[in-house]
């Protein structure tokens, strides 16, 4: 089966899953069993699930045919090229392929002058009036070809506006960026572009990302900031006819490669091995060649020999149009689809599954203990009313004073609940006052300070390092913070459960490591791209301090606030479930009290009483028995693998 038969098999699995929390979310409100809480979790499994994308990120530098592979892999079945794929530059500014079926088919573009204001592109995406829209005729092949070709639109300027934009121009034949007798630059017109295309396979959530080579890697930090290292595949495309050059190499040390070996969903193209096809030679000589182009490819690059694939993305595309399977055979695609299937679709599935499993477990276990703590209540009623059958009312008064007594007790023991909100409280205020943005907004203004004040390149690099080791322990005293928390809540749930029977399991975990894993790789980042003898020497001060702040403080922002939001989502989780079963037993408690009044004031209610209260039993367990196959159908779903032939599998329980 072909990549995209994989990604639809992979699609349909995730549409199931929707369908079954859809249907877990329903029952909790038909049954009201459903909180604020639950519902809100329930909702975010949901809107992840819709968001679901799929990234794929082809790198490489220009005219190694990376477009010509996007369209073999992804477009075939279109009868025609529909990226543009010519001899030079065709790929003139970072290219994102997706479908958002909010907006109409068309082709998004962000003019090239937009970086003289040094805002981000994801900061440029919540303007759309600041791109320029081109419509997207889908209905006729060279229509969208025509559309497409803006992508590739150039413009001149003179040196210095090329240079205060980011590009870094040279004199000389082989420079990228080079002045002309007339004393301009050409330059993409564009910086950025969206192209929004319902193709079936972006329909689904896959987003395809196309960059130009070097020289727009480095002048868009955001692209090693956060598109590159977020993608769930980087295809890195080499040319077997040049093998890896001194430029190919910059960018795969620099963007791509990871330090100790292999990291997954890394995969490298040899792309044109047709160049090799020589009619004189056999097909064993060719082959030999091709090995010995992978082999050289594999020592520059220290990679084992099987993470490189020769392919003709170019004979592959001509094969599929034309159904010529002995040219695909020698195109040798169907190999690289496959890895990336192995590599993308289970690795991708694997972060769903985990996310998802994690959160409706505790859903689920939230339900089946408030379920339980109802069925507990309910069969202590029955007993004791069970008990006042042929008692006269000094026993049922006993008994009502016993009740009492009980309520009376939990009361008391709910001023340890408030006492337990109070500290509750105060080591949250404590976990924000390190973990919050106000801390990281009073860094990042000494920070600014410190570095506009240097002197000496010793000084602004101390500022910079200072900043991240501040950043890292901000987030090593609110893990200190969120440890005191959990072992508070621990504590307050086991004495809750043997002191009046709740049913509250253990609180959720939650780690701030992933967000500390973050800080160390954009301070890796930052020590190797701006906190360098090389740059200080290169560039001024204020250059080097306004592209701290504009590409790497900006990011360390957002790791915050997407731990602020995590860490306050798990802060509501972990109280919830104590908030929830407390309500529950107040609630039982008063309709214990109450169904004994009643029979102290009238006896002949008793067995009506105690009959309802058996057919509310009935009902419970029969929720319980529902709840418990809902949960199954989730997991049986959950189990489910998209195995390598495309069919969704189902692993033993």
């Amino acid at each position: 089966m072909t990549l995209a038969q994989h990604f639809a098999a992979y699609s349909d699995w995730r549409a199931e899953l929707s369908a079954v929390l859809e249907k877990f979310g329903a029952w909790l409100v038909d049954n009201e069993l459903t909180d604020a809480q639950t519902d809100r979790r329930i909702s975010h499994l949901l809107d992840k699930l819709r968001e679901d994308r799929l990234h794929v990120a082809f790198v490489a530098e220009f005219s190694r045919g990376k477009s010509e592979l996007i369209n073999a892999i992804f477009f075939s079945d279109y009868g025609d090229r529909i990226l543009p794929s010519t001899p030079g530059r065709t790929t003139m500014c970072p290219t994102e392929l997706m479908f958002d079926r909010r907006k109409p088919p068309s082709i998004e573009l962000l003019p090239i002058e937009s970086r003289e204001s040094k805002d981000s592109i994801s900061e440029y995406k919540r303007f759309p009036e600041e791109w320029t829209i081109v419509p997207l005729d889908t209905s006729s092949a060279s229509a969208m070809q025509e559309a497409l070709r803006h992508v590739s639109d150039v413009t001149r300027v003179d040196r210095g506006f090329a240079e205060r934009l980011g590009f870094t121009v040279a004199d000389g034949d082989a420079a990228v960026f080079r002045v002309d007798v007339a004393g301009t630059v050409e330059i993409p017109r564009w910086r950025h572009a969206i192209i929004n295309f319902p193709h079936p396979l972006l329909q689904q959530g896959l987003v395809i990302l196309d960059t130009p080579g070097l020289n727009a890697i480095g002048t868009e930090p955001e692209l090693t900031l956060s598109l590159l290292p977020n993608a769930h595949a980087v295809l890195f495309i080499l040319a077997a006819d040049t093998g890896v050059t001194q430029s190919d190499l910059t960018v795969w040390r620099e963007h791509i490669g990871t330090l100790g070996g292999r990291k997954k969903g890394r995969i490298v193209v040899l792309n044109k091995i047709d160049s090799l096809w020589d009619e004189l030679k056999s097909s064993d000589q060719i082959d030999a060649e091709i090995t010995k182009q992978i082999d050289s490819c594999a020592w520059t690059l220290n990679l084992p020999e099987d993470q490189i694939f020769p392919v003709s993305a170019q004979k592959a595309l001509l094969a599929k149009i034309n159904g010529d399977r002995d040219l695909l055979r020698r195109s040798r695609l169907s190999e690289l689809e496959l890895a990336l299937t192995e590599e993308l679709i289970p690795a991708k599935q694997e972060i769903v599954r985990d996310n998802t499993d994690g959160e409706f477990a505790d859903c689920y276990l939230r339900t089946r203990s408030l379920l339980e703590s109802r069925l507990i209540g309910l069969r202590e009623q029955v007993s004791e009313l069970t008990e006042l059958r042929g008692k006269n009312k000094g026993v049922v008064e006993y008994m009502m004073g016993k009740v009492r007594l009980e309520k009376d007790e939990f009361d008391t023991g709910l001023q340890r609940y408030y006492a337990v909100r109070s500290v509750f409280s105060q080591l949250t205020n404590n976990l924000f006052t390190h973990l919050g943005l106000d801390s990281l907004r009073l860094l990042t203004n000494t920070t600014r300070a410190a570095m506009v004040n240097a002197t000496f390149s010793t000084t602004l690099s101390g500022a910079m390092q200072h900043f991240f080791d501040v950043a890292r322990g901000n987030l090593t005293r609110s893990r200190s913070e969120v440890t005191e928390i959990m072992t508070m809540m621990e504590v307050i749930y086991k004495k809750f459960a043997v002191e009046h029977g709740l049913k509250l399991g253990t609180p959720i975990p939650f780690s701030l490591r992933r967000y500390e894993k973050e800080i160390d790789r954009l301070d890796h980042w930052c020590s190797t791209h701006i906190n360098t003898m090389f740059q200080f020497l290169t560039h001024e001060k204020s250059q080097l301090t306004q592209r701290f702040f504009e590409e790497v403080a900006v990011q360390v922002r957002k790791t915050f606030e997407h731990a602020n939001r995590d860490a306050e989502g798990w802060l509501k989780a972990i109280m919830a479930p104590m908030e929830i079963q407390i309500r529950e037993h107040q609630i039982q408690l008063k309709r214990r009290l109450e169904s004994i009044k009643r029979i102290h004031q009238a006896t002949d209610t008793l067995e009506e009483r105690i009959e309802e209260l058996l057919h509310i039993e009935h009902n419970l367990l029969a929720q319980t028995q529902l709840l418990h196959a809902i949960g199954q159908e989730v997991r049986d779903v959950l189990q489910q693998t998209v195995g390598v032939h495309g069919e969704g599998e189902r692993s033993a329980a």
